[in-house]
């Protein structure tokens, strides 16, 4: 397997492209108060939830309130050939808005509004600073609803450059299958739109697809045309425990290839659970666990609530608990999507080295009972939850970043599960990105041909590789 670009277990290869004078200068006349050159501002914005710990700050920040000021801000960075790094919220595992050229930031979250709601066709479209958590209080009247929830409460934009998906991905697909339309600055500061609110189109390349996915590398999203969805009728969530990790991957595979139409269906291993329940205040079996929720008409839901729960007991599960009341399923599911900074907690000052693989669901047993072999074998504390309906799961390996014979030791374990789901016909991400941390890994899933093909793309599109430059491979 080849040694990724980016050294996993150093600082990536900073290469400063000093911004000049004039262009700051430029900067700071054109944008007033939306400009800042404060540290602390740029410290902010220059770290993420990644293991990446020693990248510089970028060089200033503009916040954007309009596609216009986006424009502007591309250009006059084209002008001086100055990286460019598009920002959201901050919650990128893999050091995606790190600033490893050097350049100015582009914080996007002023751009929040919701543009318009076509609730008789099922879209909407928003602008790139808004939240999942933030579209769905807006729209929840209409009797709709937004589900891609990949966990954090990320903005949409950066939800559609890395291709996001997240716990209900099992039934409703990824960022790809529910972005329909996009407005995208190029890197010549021109305003490009690409799709339409239909269904389908057959017309020319699909763009939008190509945009979904590039990690702020080709363009930047400036507006987004999505899918939405009937709220379910009736709506249930279960939790289970099992004797063994086996065990509940075992009863995953069984219900989605019976065809169970599962809305969530989420792994969390023993030392997740323990750290839920110590920060989320809850006295959940520490075993590992399946959460389930189940969609549709309440005949519906009944049916498959009863299908998985004969499957459970088949692979020993035990103590079936239902949560049927909003508030119920809202405090299980917060308790799922806070496991992550839950387990940084249970280790308190580390950092996370996180995998992020997917198999087919027939090798998900596998992949997943071997990564957690060896982990086990590590003596490194880490935690496993997965979107295991998909067969998508993590492995957090909890790190002293001081200790660099501890953080090769995780990247060596990270380097084994990325192999072994290559192998069994995987991916090296299933829904966090490429970034900095897989670029090596990528190389060995596409193939020195089809990256080759994407360094094409990017250079006929972004020639002076102004935007996000050092992400997904290394480009000058």
């Amino acid at each position: 397997m080849n040694a990724p670009a980016a050294p996993h277990h150093l600082a990536p290869d900073i290469k400063p492209r000093p911004a000049p004078a004039a262009l700051l200068a430029a900067l700071k006349r054109r944008f007033g108060a939306q400009f800042s050159e404060a540290l602390a501002v740029r410290e902010q914005h220059g770290r993420d939830e990644s293991a990446f710990t020693t990248v510089p700050p970028p060089e200033a920040v503009v916040f954007a309130e309009s596609t216009q000021d986006v424009r502007d801000l591309v250009r006059l960075c084209a002008e001086h050939r100055v990286p460019v790094i598009p920002y959201g919220v901050g919650s990128s595992l893999e050091g995606h808005l790190l600033a490893v050229q050097g350049g100015i930031s582009l914080d996007l979250s002023r751009m929040n509004r919701v543009l318009s709601v076509n609730a008789e066709d099922l879209t909407v479209t928003v602008q790139p600073g808004v939240t999942r958590t933030q579209l769905n209080n807006e729209i929840k009247s209409t009797g709709l609803f937004f589900p891609i929830d990949p966990g954090a409460d990320a903005s949409l934009g950066g939800m559609a450059a890395t291709r996001a998906s997240g716990t209900n991905a099992v039934r409703y697909g990824t960022m790809r299958e529910n972005v329909l339309a996009l407005e995208v600055v190029t890197a010549q500061g021109e305003a490009i739109r690409t799709g339409t609110r239909a269904r389908k189109s057959s017309a020319g390349y699909d763009l939008t697809r190509l945009f979904v996915g590039s990690e702020g590398t080709l363009g930047v999203i400036t507006e987004i045309t999505l899918r939405i969805y009937p709220l379910p009728e009736a709506v249930s969530a279960a939790v289970c425990s099992f004797p063994s990790i086996a065990d509940a991957v075992n009863t995953v595979i069984s219900t989605i290839q019976l065809g169970v139409p599962i809305a969530r269906v989420e792994l969390i291993d023993t030392h997740s659970v323990r750290a839920v329940n110590r920060h989320s205040k809850l006295s959940l079996r520490e075993a590992p666990m399946l959460l389930m929720e189940f969609h549709g008409s309440p005949a519906g839901v009944k049916e498959q609530a009863e299908t998985v729960q004969q499957l459970a007991s088949d692979n020993h599960g035990a103590d079936f608990e239902w949560a049927d009341t909003p508030e119920e399923r809202t405090r299980l599911w917060t308790a799922r999507h806070n496991a992550f900074f839950a387990a940084l907690q249970s280790r308190p000052g580390c950092r996370c080295i996180t995998t992020d693989t997917c198999v087919p669901i027939s090798r998900l047993a596998d992949a997943l009972l071997a990564s957690v072999e060896e982990a086990d074998a590590s003596a490194i504390p880490y935690f496993l939850v997965g979107h295991v309906g998909d067969g998508n799961f993590h492995v957090g390996y909890l790190i002293d970043p001081a200790d660099e014979d501890e953080r090769a030791r995780a990247e060596a374990l990270n380097h084994r599960v990325v192999a072994r789901a290559l192998e069994l016909g995987g991916t090296c991400t299933g829904e966090h990105g490429v970034g900095l941390h897989k670029q090596g890994f990528l190389l060995d899933e596409a193939g020195a041909g089809a990256v080759t093909m994407m360094r094409g793309i990017k250079q006929a599109l972004d020639p002076d590789n102004i935007l996000n430059p050092g992400k997904v491979f290394t480009q000058g």
